[in-house]
């Protein structure tokens, strides 16, 4: 390793924290201690005024997809390339479904500023810390504002199919809320309903609630807020989804369902975080060709559902490569006709 470097005192003894660099207008090459606290070999210019503190970074929460760094006043959500389904991580990675995921949630959340505000204040590596200016990193990687989130997972469904379907079929409602007779699979519902689930930890299942129970829900984790944020988060959900499901039709794409995650600012204020309509949290299908009365073509991870639930007890939660490259097309798709323009 060549340092040309009269410091390299300071280098020698750091540990695999981090280092402390301090110089006048220089240029650096650390290739083995570098990578070795979690970035690549830079030439790494530095003025004397500033203190640059590299460290080894650590997601301090997983989740199915995603990884979270604190970042001191800020987050950044790093969308993975694994993929999920019926709430289990399977052992594929999908390449460059994290960019998609990510790239898609800024565009939804540039187009609905105007009913609520959302965490997102950058997808630009340049704007966070060194240790994220590594291509794995970039165009994966969203900067968030800090939240304290809600422990509510707010889907809205507009057509009925998956688990509102089977439902349907037993009882004539979808998580408590009555629907008229005569519907058939796949059908566009009179109006978008709102079912909330509880928000589960990883390797659980989530668990449908009504809107009542939503509050109660609610009303144990903020205390006499339950009923308001209830209705804030529902009306918020059906406008979003309302807002963007218009938008998609006209791009010839139908969103079947979503879901969205909200949480409180600093100032108590609910914000729009998690990702937004991404083929990771929705159902699309394309408008050309939809006929009600069967399952529709999906832009979306339904290609990998519908193969795991037609191989049931006959896969280890790996799929094969063929549903792994259909899925990453049909991701790749719906982005571009949603956006109108390639993944960069």
């Amino acid at each position: 390793m060549e340092i040309k470097d009269p410091f390299w005192g300071l280098f020698s003894s750091v540990n695999n924290k981090c280092l402390t660099i301090y110089k006048e207008w220089c240029r650096v090459k650390v290739s083995k201690e570098f990578h070795r606290i979690g970035c690549n070999s830079v030439h790494y210019p530095i003025r004397k005024e500033e203190v640059f503190m590299m460290k080894e970074l650590k997601p301090i929460k997983e989740g199915k997809v995603r990884e979270i760094y604190d970042n001191g006043d800020s987050l950044i959500i790093v969308a993975t390339d694994r993929i999920s389904a019926f709430d289990v991580i399977l052992k594929n990675e999908v390449k460059d479904k994290g960019a998609i995921l990510t790239q898609m949630s800024k565009f939804w959340f540039d187009m609905t500023q105007d009913i609520l505000p959302n965490h997102m204040i950058s997808v630009d590596v340049k704007d966070m810390p060194e240790f994220f200016q590594q291509e794995k990193f970039d165009g994966n990687s969203m900067m968030c504002r800090k939240l304290e989130m809600l422990p509510i997972e707010c889907i809205v469904r507009g057509y009925i199919t998956g688990s509102g379907w089977a439902s349907y079929q037993k009882t004539g409602k979808v998580c408590g809320i009555e629907l008229p007779e005569g519907l058939k699979e796949s059908d566009k519902l009179p109006e978008p309903i709102y079912t909330p689930s509880t928000k589960a930890e990883i390797g659980d299942h989530d668990e449908n609630i009504s809107y009542e129970q939503s509050i109660a829900h609610l009303e144990k984790y903020f205390p006499g807020k339950g009923a308001e944020y209830a209705e804030k988060l529902r009306d918020y959900t059906i406008a979003l989804y309302k807002k963007c499901a218009d938008y998609a039709l006209s791009k010839g794409i139908i969103i079947a369902d979503t879901k969205f995650e909200f949480g409180l600012d600093e100032n108590g204020n609910i914000v729009l975080g998690d990702e937004m309509l991404t083929p990771d949290s929705s159902r699309f299908w394309p408008a050309d060709g939809y006929e009600a009365g069967h399952g529709q073509p999906s832009f979306d991870k339904q290609f990998a559902r519908d193969w795991l639930k037609a191989n049931d007890g006959n896969h280890d939660w790996t799929l094969p490569q063929e549903i792994v490259d259909k899925t990453i097309e049909k991701y790749l798709q719906a982005y571009e006709m949603l956006t109108g323009k390639p993944l960069a």
